[in-house]
């Protein structure tokens, strides 16, 4: 739609720098067409400033009234918005429907109109709608962060607006897209100019999704002071902004400047320390500027409606063991994880009576917690949620096998007996609800049969006694009978008729002796030679193989 108010505004935008507030106060104040009129004329009016004084004249109003002069005599509106149509692209102004009444908020400072290219609706998609910024040469970690802050968002119903540049730019512009929502890049050129270059295709993808936006008339190239410029309109469309990563000096803390001085939540994502890339957002975090995000759900709540965005509160995993009672807890903790325990040193250890200890090891084994070992109860093996082990390697559901012996087997017990709760009851995984397992008949059973238990442990060890002492007996008995029978003397051996070992010759002499076949020859020497050694005198009590060769 093109009106002659259209036409001044977009012959203004030409006149004027972005974001010039001086032209913004005369347009507000006189209108577009007049001030089109003053400036052709090169006569202002003598009062720029509101009656309350809070505003000067500037002192440099003549320059920038020739400058204006000479812009405006080479602009063509007509030309701009016939451009503006074939290509795609729809100037907005102040009253149309599409026109974000937030930006009414930036006072002078509001831009004279605005180009869009897509197929989005720009007030509708900032409704709810999140600005996220950040540095051009963003790590890894960042990418990843805006990436995942883009798709979240998005797949919440809120918009994401950002500047379409490297780095987290684009990582939320991808992000948000992926999700299949809306976009809103807001360009420091042109609407028809692609900078950078690099994200042809991300301009064209937002384009069929969003909407690019550009208070620049078509064919303008970005500056340094027009990035710059350029922030304020993404702090103003948006309820918030946050921050992913920025260094000292950066643009994305010129955008969180222009949030705070709206009155816009201001939020920044926590990096490493060592990061000089999140040094800035650390800064935020510290000076109380901006409040700690980790995820888009944070976000949202810091953005969104009181009472209806609100994240979810965070809580620590709940652990089965987390159902049982003080006293339960206190006997599990008693129970030795090797080896193995009685009910007495475990109720001692756990401070509590016997009668507890029993119920609570009865309830523990039917829930899988504990199990029955050759010399007591102890803790049962279960793998590991991080590091699981092969299935081989742990024995979850074998009963401990008793060494093998020489002894009779024992007699099975008779049906007044009744077996141990090992025997009873196949162990069981660790259960979900305590309170569920002690509600089973099983568990109470176990409960109830843990005195039985106790009482065939007792029997066991006044058996073992038994045998110990009948062991002692034996053994006293032995000492005594040997020590009555008479003792016989010792044969005296002669020291002479013990044969000499015969040694070997040293390897390290020079001379070797020939080797005796029969091994009868005298030993040699140190040196090697043969040396005639007494003979020894034989007796008849001397042993076999003492004589002489």
């Amino acid at each position: 739609m093109s009106t002659p108010e259209h036409e001044a505004r977009a012959a203004l935008m030409r006149a004027a720098d972005a974001g010039d507030t001086v032209m913004g106060r005369l347009v507000s104040r006189y209108g577009a067409p007049q001030t089109a009129e003053f400036v052709r004329t090169r006569t202002l009016p003598p009062a720029l400033t509101p009656q309350d004084g809070s505003e000067k004249r500037p002192a440099d109003l003549g320059r920038r009234l020739s400058t204006w002069h000479a812009r405006l005599a080479a602009a063509d509106p007509a030309a701009d918005m016939a451009a503006g149509h074939k290509a795609g692209a729809r100037l907005i102004i102040p009253g149309d429907p599409e026109w974000p009444t937030q930006l009414d908020q930036l006072g002078s400072a509001r831009p004279i109109g605005l180009w869009l290219h897509g197929t989005a609706d720009l007030r509708f998609s900032c409704l709810r709608s999140v600005a996220v910024v950040g540095a051009r040469a963003a790590t890894a970690y960042g990418v990843h962060v805006a990436a995942q802050f883009g798709v979240g968002l998005s797949e919440s119903g809120w918009t994401v607006v950002s500047g379409g540049a490297f780095g987290i730019d684009g990582a939320v512009h991808r992000g948000a897209l992926a999700a299949d929502s809306p976009t809103v890049v807001v360009l420091a050129c042109g609407a028809d100019i692609c900078y950078p270059s690099e994200h042809h295709s991300l301009f064209a993808a937002a384009r069929d999704q969003g909407v690019i936006v550009s208070e620049c008339p078509p064919g303008v190239h970005p500056t340094r002071a027009r990035f710059l410029i350029r922030n304020r309109l993404i702090a103003a469309l948006s309820r918030g902004t946050a921050v992913v990563e920025a260094a000292l000096r950066s643009g994305a803390l010129n955008t969180a400047t222009h949030a705070m001085s709206l009155g816009r939540h201001l939020a920044a994502v926590p990096g490493p320390i060592t990061s000089t890339q999140s040094a800035g957002c650390h800064k935020l975090l510290r000076e109380q500027k901006a409040v700690c995000v980790t995820s888009p759900e944070e976000l949202i709540d810091l953005v969104g409606v009181i009472g209806d965005d609100l994240a979810p509160t965070l809580r620590a995993p709940a652990l089965p063991r987390d159902a049982l009672s003080a006293s339960t807890r206190r006997v599990l903790d008693a129970v030795p994880a090797r080896g193995g325990a009685g009910p007495a040193s475990i109720a001692v250890s756990a401070g509590v009576d016997l009668n507890t200890a029993l119920s609570s090891l009865g309830a523990l084994a039917a829930a899988g917690y504990i199990e029955r070992a050759a010399n007591g109860w102890r803790t049962r093996k279960t793998a590991s949620p991080v590091y699981p082990k092969a299935r081989d390697t742990l024995v979850l559901n074998t009963a401990p096998q008793p060494a093998p012996d020489n002894d009779p087997p024992r007699p099975k017990p008779t049906g007044a007996e009744r077996p141990s709760s090992h025997e009873s009851s196949p162990p069981v995984g660790p259960a979900t609800s305590f309170t569920d397992v002690a509600a089973q008949p099983e568990t109470r059973a176990e409960v109830r049969g843990a005195p039985d238990v106790l009482s065939e442990a007792c029997a066991e060890v006044r058996g073992a006694s038994d045998v110990l002492s009948d062991a002692r007996a034996d053994v006293r008995v032995r000492r005594e009978s040997r020590a009555d029978a008479p003792s016989a003397p010792s044969p005296r051996v002669d020291a002479r008729a013990v044969p000499r070992p015969r040694y070997a010759p040293d390897p390290r002499n020079r001379a070797t002796p020939t080797p005796d076949p029969e091994g009868c020859a005298d030993p040699p020497d140190s040196k090697g030679r043969a040396v005639d050694l007494p003979a020894l005198e034989t007796s008849a009590e001397s042993a076999p193989g003492s004589e002489d060769c």
